[in-house]
């Protein structure tokens, strides 16, 4: 029942845009994405969460919003040329206070100005707990990287085309409170959409096919002037058949590309490339795993080659414990630790995990932003 009234949605959608004698908003043109593209700095900057937020909802949720530590983490950010950060939102933080949440919204977009970044902001999210709750979130697991991070929507909400009114009032609701902000840098609607299928809805990928396109309308309809993308994360994007259906939409839709990688340096330029025949803006949203040989050292110069933003997981190291690698989901880090950090970039305390890191990131922002 609920599969047959999913389905039934999007020509009710359409009816709907029909009667009211409006066409949709149309993706923007790739003069019009590479003109705002030219007028950006070379965007670095980081996945941001604080320190004190184990996942969305924590960072945001009126009870742990913390303005003096995000003003505290971005000033860190700022000193080193970082100029913009990826954050999530979530779309419960919504439904339970539309007004409270965009008005923290609006104050963080305050204390990133004031360091002179603008945000990515993510509003939908495939990875890890699939069903997400408000309220006092739990404590990091022992020796677990990522161990309490929430989904969006989660897979009971996904499943169920009754719920969708809810998610189509916090696109419109968000982005149309920041159409015009140019605090804002874009928006990346929905973060690595096809990453599953999960054990609780096998067919989660057939309802993201659905939803997806529903998402890029509803963003487009409150006409903003930043640009919508949503990351690719697999491994070959080149204009060819295997692209998966997840893929292909987010090829046609997004009005610049974004793609995460966390692999090597060849790895990377190999993506690079796989991108520059769809003649758009090329902003890489997710890389730097440092025993996965994406490292500042290696990604950031090719980064600034191509003319390709650069955004790595992790700021400060915190709650989230992303400085523990991937494999601690099957061995967690209790009694040791790893040799060397996986994610992040300061210490809770604001010092650098890298010296090294830190002059070279300065550096080459430095150079490239020194040009503008």
């Amino acid at each position: 029942m609920r599969r047959w009234r999913t389905l039934v949605l999007l020509p009710l959608l359409a009816l709907t845009t029909l009667v009211a004698g409006q066409a949709p908003p149309a993706r923007w043109s790739e003069a019009r994405a590479n003109t705002w593209y030219a007028a950006q700095p070379w965007l670095v900057g980081a996945n941001y969460i604080p320190r004190d937020a184990i996942n969305e909802l924590e960072m945001w949720q009126a009870a742990t919003f913390n303005p003096t530590e995000i003003d505290q983490e971005l000033g860190w950010a700022q000193a080193i040329g970082m100029n913009t950060m990826r954050v999530f939102l979530h779309d419960l933080l919504w439904q339970q206070d539309a007004p409270g949440f965009q008005r923290r919204l609006d104050t963080f977009l305050t204390i990133a100005a004031r360091h002179h970044i603008r945000p990515l902001f993510v509003l939908f999210d495939s990875c890890w707990e699939p069903f997400p709750k408000l309220g006092p979130q739990h404590p990091p697991i022992p020796g677990v990287h990522n161990s309490g991070w929430v989904q969006s929507p989660g897979l009971a909400v996904l499943a169920d085309a009754a719920q969708y009114p809810r998610l189509e009032a916090y696109v419109k609701g968000v982005i149309g409170a920041f159409a015009n902000d140019p605090r804002v840098l874009g928006w990346d609607l929905w973060n690595e959409p096809d990453n599953g299928p999960d054990a609780k809805l096998k067919d989660k990928n057939h309802y993201v096919e659905i939803l997806l396109p529903q998402v890029f309308a509803w963003a487009r309809s409150q006409h903003p002037s930043q640009p919508l993308t949503s990351g690719l994360f697999h491994d070959d994007w080149s204009p060819k058949d295997h692209l998966t259906p997840t893929e292909r939409i987010q090829l046609d839709q997004s009005d610049v590309l974004t793609f995460h990688n966390y692999g090597w340096p060849e790895s990377f330029e190999k993506h690079v490339k796989e991108l520059q025949p769809y003649h758009r803006p090329i902003l890489c949203t997710e890389y730097m795993a440092r025993s996965h040989g994406s490292t500042f050292d290696t990604i950031l110069p090719l980064a600034l080659q191509y003319h390709v933003a650069a955004i790595n997981w992790g700021l400060v190291n915190g709650k989230t414990q992303t400085n523990l690698p991937w494999d601690s989901w099957q061995r967690p880090y209790v009694t040791d630790q790893p040799p060397i950090w996986f994610h992040d970039v300061f210490y809770g305390d604001g010092r650098p995990y890298r010296q090294r890191e830190i002059d070279l990131i300065r550096s080459l922002t430095s150079q490239a932003n020194a040009k503008k």
